[in-house]
């Protein structure tokens, strides 16, 4: 090529090459169907994670995002995680303008440098650091690089181009280099309808997606995670700050985490061990044995996050714990099962992933899982879950934080993945028993007689511990649609031996009911009436998720005015659906007296995104059902 011929090359692509590079940085160049319903667009995201050994792993980001809004601002990303075992080898940062102008350039040292966990953490050597950017302007874009290296090669990032709701993303990739001796596993979700690109050799793995649109949060939906599109990745060989590892099944696995991580933290002293044998002396059974051993820790203990040992995971010895007294859910539940183990009581550790909305361990998918650690007591009844870090829920109660999925138990023999307790809706139950004087003047005494149980009594049993002030808040916010709420009289008992929570409530309410002339009109549901009715959405984009169903058995007394009697008797209603049944009924007990029944049950389950209308409209219809009202007329 003569030197003329290379010059007119280099005119016309070297510019391009720019341009093609810089036209992430202008948020004019953001296709419209992007920025429709985002807050963040992810213009390009590039990842290379580099296993290079079982002991090493290096991971280089490349990241451009544009942030459209002051809601966008949490979508920058901009950071990066070390402690000892994660080092940070370079980050940085450029800032660019809406018309993609560079405004500012941030160096290492100019990262906010901060802990990574919050003030309930007692100490950690977990740090994070992160762009401090202040905006002044919106749109605005940053370019983020960083490379890290650790030897922590038990997690290895996974490739989720889809970052959050109300964000997009423009082009994402990544890279998984790997050296011969490993084997790689990997498992692929949700990638069906996207533009993806892959590609796959013998040390490598590569993935690349373009133009994924924003997504709106739906409610009664699965949560993110269950729906957005992400390859999970793992390695047989792996390393924990440094310590090596080998395990290609959860036997092989749990084996691991016991001999390695919880074989010997069960040590407790002379002292402690007399201390449980006198405990439990009395007691007939190892059901009553294990009751008392898992009372004598919620006395004594207390939880507290500590983020230390082999990345987090290892338990503090249970001689440090019976010492200092508290400890994080890890600590705590080896604490209890080393008492258990002094009173010859077998249990296990037992990994998962806690929080409201229930999530699986993936049994297909061996791999470092999981947020929180329970115990596992093996009876002949079945397996009881005990919450270690709790010092107020009973025995064997779990509730909606860690029911119904699957879960890793750790035995000195390897891993096996079960099932939590799922509580049914029956089991999920409140009783209502209550009684309602109607006054002529409109106003009402009433007296309301609940008890609850399974995960109602897990929404309500820390209330045994609220100041008076703060009940009086919680149940006017309950009655929410009875005005003028005067309460006389709060009487609370928290059954914990057959999981119970009793309340008892006493009030008066001024105009409950409208008088009009010779009538009296009011609604004759008053102490459970349900007012929710589920958003209303267009085009609805998720599937309904409904994680637990619940039942409520209500009977209410109401006593008329003198001089007044029940203008016409409604008739019964019945509503049924697949996602629940409703009944409510109206009958005369006597002259003066009427008896309202109703009975409510909603189901668990998983329904497309096509039913959500009819979801909806079976709530609807109880909530109108629920709003009853009945015309009184003057004798």
């Amino acid at each position: 090529m003569r030197i003329k011929d290379i010059c007119i090359y280099l005119f016309f692509v070297i510019p391009f090459f720019c341009l093609s590079q810089e036209e992430y940085y202008s948020s004019l160049t953001i296709p419209e169907a992007l920025s429709s319903h985002a807050n963040a667009v992810v213009r390009k995201n590039d990842v290379v994670v580099s296993l290079n050994s079982p002991k090493e792993m290096v991971v280089v980001v490349k990241r451009i995002v544009t942030i459209l809004n002051k809601e966008g601002n949490k979508h920058v990303d901009a950071y990066a995680h070390y402690d000892n075992n994660i080092k940070i080898k370079s980050i940085n940062a450029l800032i660019f303008d809406a018309k993609g102008k560079q405004t500012k350039k941030i160096r290492k040292n100019d990262f906010v440098d901060v802990s990574a966990v919050d003030g309930g953490t007692l100490y950690s050597d977990s740090r994070l650091k992160f762009l401090g950017y202040t905006p002044i302007n919106y749109p605005y874009t940053v370019e983020f690089t960083c490379e890290t290296v650790t030897n922590n090669t038990a997690f290895i990032q996974a490739f989720t181009p889809l970052e959050g709701y109300y964000v997009s993303t423009e082009n994402s990739s990544y890279t998984l280099n790997y050296s011969s001796d490993i084997t790689l596993r990997k498992k692929e979700e949700n990638l069906n309808g996207i533009e993806l690109e892959t590609n796959e050799t013998s040390n490598q793995s590569f993935y690349k997606v373009t133009n994924l649109l924003a997504l709106r949060p739906e409610s009664h939906s699965p949560g993110l995670n269950a729906v957005m599109p992400k390859v999970l990745f793992a390695a047989n060989k792996f390393a924990l700050t440094g310590k090596e590892a080998q395990a290609d099944s959860w036997d092989e696995f749990g084996k691991w985490i016991y001999d390695d991580l919880v074989k010997n933290a069960s040590d407790l002293s002379p002292e402690t061990v007399a201390i449980i044998e006198d405990l439990i002396k009395d007691e007939p059974d190892d059901i009553a044995k294990a009751k008392k051993i898992y009372e004598y820790v919620q006395n004594k203990t207390r939880y507290i996050s500590v983020q230390v040992g082999i990345g987090g995971w290892k338990p503090f010895n249970a001689s440090e714990v019976d010492e200092l007294g508290y400890g994080d859910c890890k600590g705590l539940t080896n604490y209890t099962m080393s008492l258990l183990k002094a009173a010859n009581i077998e249990s296990y550790y037992t990994v998962l992933y806690a929080g409201k909305n229930q999530r699986d361990i993936d049994k297909d998918f061996v791999s470092m899982q999981g947020n929180h650690v329970i115990l596992t007591l093996p009876t002949e009844e079945g397996d009881l879950w005990l919450e270690c870090t709790s010092q107020k829920a009973p025995f064997g109660f779990i509730g909606g934080f860690t029911d119904d999925r699957d879960v890793l138990i750790i035995t000195p023999d390897g891993g096996k993945i079960k099932h939590t307790k799922k509580y049914s809706s029956n089991d999920n139950l409140q009783t209502t028993k209550g009684s309602c004087e109607l006054l002529s003047n409109g106003a009402i005494i009433a007296q309301a007689n609940l008890i609850s149980e399974g995960v109602q009594y897990d929404n309500k049993y820390w209330l045994e511990t609220e100041t008076s002030r703060d009940l009086d808040v919680y149940y006017k916010k309950r009655w929410k649609y009875i005005n003028n709420f005067t309460i006389d009289k709060i009487h609370i008992d928290n059954d914990k031996e057959n999981v119970k929570f009793h309340e008892t409530i006493d009030f008066v309410a001024s105009n409950y009911s409208k008088v009009i002339g010779d009538r009296i009109l009011f609604s004759v549901n008053m102490l459970n009436r349900n007012t929710y009715v589920p958003d209303r959405y267009r085009n609805r984009q998720l599937p309904v998720k409904i994680y637990r169903g619940y039942k409520d058995i209500d009977e209410v007394e109401i006593k008329l005015p003198e001089g007044y009697k029940i203008e016409a008797m409604p008739e019964a209603i019945i509503i049924e659906s697949q996602f629940g049944k409703y009944k409510a009924v109206v009958n005369e007990k006597d002259s003066k007296t009427l008896i309202y029944k109703r009975v409510l049950e909603t189901k668990d389950g998983e329904f497309s995104k096509e039913e959500y209308n009819d979801f909806r409209s079976f709530y609807k219809n109880v909530s109108k059902s629920d709003n009853l009202k009945i015309a009184l007329i003057k004798i």
